[in-house]
């Protein structure tokens, strides 16, 4: 038994049509369960319920066992002095308000339907379990409980990415750009080298990037420079001499301090997503692209920031992956997949936060946006296409990916709506 079937149970009413006693034999009807809380305090607000004929309004607070009351110190607590009433699932000791008067106690052991119960354990008790608990009933689900679920999660989703956006917006002093661009450097560097690019993010001012961003090969010195990749005394190459010497130019004059940046890994990458190459690239873009971030909130489509994106490397990099070693030449251009991972991981979860920080609501525009683009590959987007969840575009990836990662992952079966409306479909 866990304190969150109690929630739900009391307040979709899954009680047996008997009728309820507290434990001093007092008749119990629930006129309205209340509001419930998240948050500190009473399980239940401003509930209403009717104890011998007596009508109480107030909060209710629920725990497995009653002596939780007094593990929890709620006897000291004046904030449960309005608990109308204790709901447990078993009675062991008898509770008091911080005045010394009794709470009335409603155990529910033997007041909950046998068949909720037994859906309850098989749906988070199954020693089968593969992917996630609900797989075998999740398509019984009807497909409009489905969609507005996944449209919640994705919402949630990006509150989540908003969250981290106004931590960096706080320590930049409310620089957009300066967040930009350590929400890009942290997607250029992907899975493996998100942390690292991100340190750099944090260890190179923005207004240096102002200074240096129209010099393309003074700007990658900085950031190669930073990142540890000019360190190699043994490396014979022209065009790494020059960043080399232009770097500590650059180091004395803006005290860059590269102990501050966690080196990039190699080990594990395909050339194309090398550090060198995704750093020029950035590098590049920012040298063609004044004002980013204005012109990001401009955008009202895929086509367009595609194109604002379409930036390649330097011309050394166009024969090279790293120092010193040619290999055969191409423009390496950043790809239309890589910016649509930019538009789901950077561009929408910014603009989001921009809207709520302006009071707007772009949700709508947000949401098309994924739409038109495809669903992410991974191993859980497929095991929810292969439970016949139609993941057909970025939105319902996201969405999956909040729901697996927050809900299915830790039992939070009971908070998601797939979960509940499977119990609920119980008498």
């Amino acid at each position: 038994m866990r304190e969150d079937l109690l929630h739900f149970i009391w307040k979709t009413n899954k009680l047996t049509n008997s009728t309820l006693l507290t434990t001093s034999g007092e008749t119990v009807h629930i006129i309205n369960p209340g509001l419930h809380n998240q948050f500190a305090g009473p399980d239940f607000f401003n509930a209403k319920v009717e104890i011998d004929d007596q009508l109480w309004a107030g909060n209710v607070e629920m725990h497995l066992k009653t002596s939780d009351w007094y593990a929890h110190h709620h006897e000291t607590d004046t904030s449960y002095d309005n608990v109308i009433l204790h709901v447990v699932w078993e009675d062991d000791v008898a509770v008091f308000r911080s005045d010394g008067s009794k709470i009335p106690t409603l155990e529910l052991r033997h007041s909950v339907p046998s068949l909720l119960m037994d859906s309850y354990r098989k749906l988070l008790e199954n020693p089968q379990k593969g992917f996630i608990n609900c797989e075998k009933d999740i398509t019984s689900i009807p497909g409009i409980v489905v969609d507005s679920w996944l449209e919640r999660l994705y919402v949630e989703r990006l509150e989540q990415k908003a969250k981290v956006i106004y931590t960096l917006l706080e320590e930049s002093n409310n620089d957009w750009e300066q967040v930009l661009f350590a929400l890009l450097l942290k997607n250029f560097g992907s899975k493996v080298n998100g942390p690292s690019f991100m340190s750099l993010a944090k260890a190179l001012d923005f207004s240096v990037v102002r200074k240096v961003r129209q010099d393309v090969m003074v700007f990658e010195s900085v950031l190669f420079g930073l990142c540890g990749l000019l360190d190699d005394t043994e490396i014979q190459d022209t065009y790494y001499e020059i960043l080399k010497k232009e770097f500590k130019f650059q180091q004395n004059k803006f005290g860059l301090n590269p102990r501050e940046v966690r080196s990039p890994e190699f080990f594990g990458l395909r050339p194309n997503n090398f550090p060198t190459i995704r750093l020029s690239q950035l590098a590049n873009l920012y040298a063609r692209e004044d004002n980013l971030f204005s012109k990001i909130m401009e955008v009202d489509s895929v086509g367009k920031i595609r194109t604002l994106f379409a930036a390649e490397v330097s011309p050394y990099w166009k024969s090279h992956f790293t120092f010193g070693k040619v290999s055969k030449e191409s423009s390496k251009k950043i790809t239309k997949s890589f910016i649509d991972l930019i538009i789901i991981n950077t561009i929408v979860p910014l603009k989001f936060a921009y809207a709520k920080k302006r009071n707007d609501n772009g949700n709508e525009q947000l949401i098309s946006l994924l739409i038109a683009l495809k669903a992410e590959q991974n191993s859980i987007v497929n095991q929810f296409k292969e439970l016949k969840i139609p993941v057909d575009d970025a939105f319902k990836s996201q969405a999956v990916l909040q729901l697996y990662n927050k809900y299915c992952v830790t039992n939070g079966c009971l908070k998601c709506s797939i979960g509940t409306t499977l119990l609920r479909g119980n008498p």
